[in-house]
């Protein structure tokens, strides 16, 4: 039981972190020496706010912020509950809370990543970054999204162990 618990721990500190550091990174699409993520344009010597990203034909991008940004607090929110969960609760009871948390985190990024997947063209200027491609931060929104899901998994499993 202890392995299985030191597992999930160590599965859901990962996808934790994967969580921030696609929210925060700054490649979530890249062409020649720019680089775009959801706060930013990049190039090679300096980085500036998206233009017109506070007005409602941004609604998308605002919305990818919103969720990446849940999931990442529900991810961490999940980790503490864990935590407490472990040590108050009898077995059956546990890590309910927590699976809950863990798959509304794991909604939330595939929400985010999604909408941006069909969106992130439609609001560039689409002569300038049509040939980029994604960059590592978007595949890792990907990544967390099976880690945060299989996490919730797990902790409805666990939820009857001993």
């Amino acid at each position: 039981m202890l392995i299985i618990l030191a597992f999930i721990i160590l599965f859901h500190i990962t996808s934790a972190i994967l969580l921030f550091i696609a929210t925060i990174r700054n490649v979530w699409w890249v062409w020649e020496d720019y680089a775009v993520d959801l706060w930013y344009n990049c190039n090679s010597t300096n980085c500036y706010d998206i233009p017109n990203s506070s007005t409602y034909g941004a609604a998308y991008l605002q919305t990818v912020q919103a969720t990446m940004i849940m999931a990442t607090i529900l991810g961490c929110v999940g980790f503490f509950v864990f935590i407490l969960q472990l040590f108050r609760l009898k077995q059956g009871e546990r890590f309910v809370f927590t699976a809950i948390i863990q798959l509304l985190s794991a909604f939330c990024v595939m929400t985010g990543a999604s909408i941006y997947t069909a969106e992130h063209l439609n609001f560039e200027d689409t002569r300038k970054n049509k040939n980029g491609e994604y960059g590592y931060a978007f595949v890792l929104a990907w990544v967390a999204f099976p880690m945060t899901l299989l996490s919730g998994f797990m902790y409805l499993v666990l939820r009857k162990r001993k």
